[in-house]
């Protein structure tokens, strides 16, 4: 008897020992060898504008009301949504691996075999010309994890899961930086389109006083042509820029998921300005809260729990199956207890020993594709960390850009006033008045121009942070 509870607790050892082995080994993030700040940044503070809530970075009340329904109504958004829900399904499934599986069986049958037949022989030995036999019972199976198989498993799903979360973050971002460039690019047209108007008007003012001066014999018909297809050039630019703010427009529409409409707003572009402090934080940082970056690496946890699963599979499977229930000859006495009952428990231990490699190859591809992750992963933080280089970039050379373009835009304007009354006085002639009006007015298209660009600039810096999705 003592020998027995020897065998029997060495046994209950084994069996848990087995199942406290788990072959995946433990995730650690690859090494990236990140610098301590961004190319060009002579000081770099740990703060990052990427921790601020898009409702506090942005301050137009318009933008914010496109950005709000656009997170409501976009369709983009919305599939992000529901393949969270499908990826929360999957989950469910995946935490109940572990458990056993169990199904009901109900079933009947009646055999008639042919007199001439074996069993028809053995039935008339009996004195029955038919058989009968009816069924209910319960059938069992349950799988031992030994090797973590099913618990890799479980965490492949849970990681899964965990990406769509980061997919809709990262829909939502390019989302809300989308909305945001198409609203300061609205507001940019708008600007361009009253400096166009404004230009029209001092055209057709420089176009009537040539006029006069042809008709008072003091300037020819050339003058007048020319001074006319000025005017044209500049009317031209209206129904050009009206276009495009149309085409925002249904652009921005369809980024808030509404049917082609007018943008309502209040706001001018010289009314939008940049935050005071636009810092960067440090590049490790980004690692942590760009949401594209993060799924990259959750990548490499799905892809080790891949290489986990496939190691497994070339051990021994420990799979348990019981049965039991009623079974009886006769409907009568279908559910006769005791006498009707029957059970059957059986477990068998299956090593895979030849099957053409497909368990060694899938083994061998799992780790390739975990070395692949990695990769990617790296190739994704370094896109990162330049995006984010690229956008500061862009802001110290486009500060530097709006300054010498607003000096430009007041020298131009005090050019075409002086060629202006220059003009009246009969000290300048139409081409230096038509040469000074055409250079203001690409000044400050390029001024307006320039300004959106600053402000887009701003908005690609937030988003290659991972600033958005809170």
């Amino acid at each position: 008897m003592k020998h027995s509870k020897n065998k029997f607790y060495l046994s209950a050892i084994t069996v848990v020992a087995l199942l406290s082995c788990n072959v995946t080994k433990p995730y650690q993030q690859p090494g990236l060898n990140l610098p301590q700040q961004y190319k060009d940044i002579a000081y770099s503070d740990t703060a990052s504008i990427a921790n601020i809530s898009w409702e506090d970075f942005f301050t137009d009340a318009t933008l914010k009301s496109l950005i709000k329904k656009g997170i409501d109504y976009n369709f983009d958004l919305q599939v992000a949504v529901n393949r969270i829900e499908i990826a929360r399904q999957q989950l469910l499934q995946a935490k109940n691996l572990q458990l056993p599986t169990l199904s009901g069986t109900v079933s009947g049958q009646y055999n008639r075999p042919s007199e001439n037949s074996l069993n028809g022989s053995f039935a008339d030995l009996t004195g029955s010309k038919h058989y009968e036999d009816y069924i209910v019972g319960l059938n069992l199976s349950w799988e031992a994890d030994i090797w973590g198989k099913l618990r890799s498993q479980k965490k492949a799903a849970l990681l899964q899961y965990l990406q769509t979360y980061e997919a809709k973050k990262t829909v939502q971002t390019q989302l809300i930086a989308d909305i945001a460039d198409g609203y300061y690019n609205l507001l940019m047209l708008d600007e361009q389109l009253r400096i166009a108007n404004a230009s029209l008007a001092l055209a057709d003012s420089t176009l009537q006083q040539t006029q006069l001066l042809k008709d008072a014999g003091e300037t020819n018909a050339l003058s007048v042509e020319q001074t006319k297809a000025q005017r044209e050039t500049t009317a031209l630019l209206i129904p050009q820029l009206q276009e495009q703010i149309s085409l925002q427009e249904n652009a921005l529409s369809q980024l808030t998921g509404q049917l082609p409409q007018s943008i309502e707003r209040q706001a001018q572009l010289s009314d939008i300005q940049l935050p005071q402090q636009l810092n960067a934080g440090v590049p490790a940082a980004v690692v942590s809260h760009r949401p594209d970056v993060r799924s990259a690496e959750m990548n490499i946890e799905i892809a080790n729990q891949k290489v986990g699963i496939a190691q497994a599979n070339m051990y021994p499977n420990l799979n348990i199956t019981a049965n039991g229930g009623l079974e009886s000859l006769k409907a009568s006495n279908w559910f006769n207890i005791p006498s009707s009952l029957f059970g059957i428990v059986s477990g068998s231990l299956v090593q895979p020993i030849f099957g053409q490699r497909t368990l060694k190859t899938n083994y061998e591809v799992a780790k390739t594709e975990r070395e692949q992750a990695v990769i990617k992963f790296r190739q994704s933080v370094v896109g990162a960390v330049t995006d984010v280089s690229n956008s500061l970039v862009q802001l110290n050379k486009l500060s530097e850009q709006e300054k010498i373009a607003s000096s430009q835009v007041a020298t131009l304007a005090r050019a075409t006033d002086n060629a202006s009354m220059l003009y009246k006085s009969g000290m300048a002639n139409y081409l230096e008045v038509i040469t000074a009006q055409n250079n203001s007015l690409q000044a400050q298209l390029n001024l307006a121009s320039t300004h959106c660009q600053q402000l887009i600039a701003a908005v690609s810096l937030y988003k290659s942070l991972g600033g958005g999705w809170q």
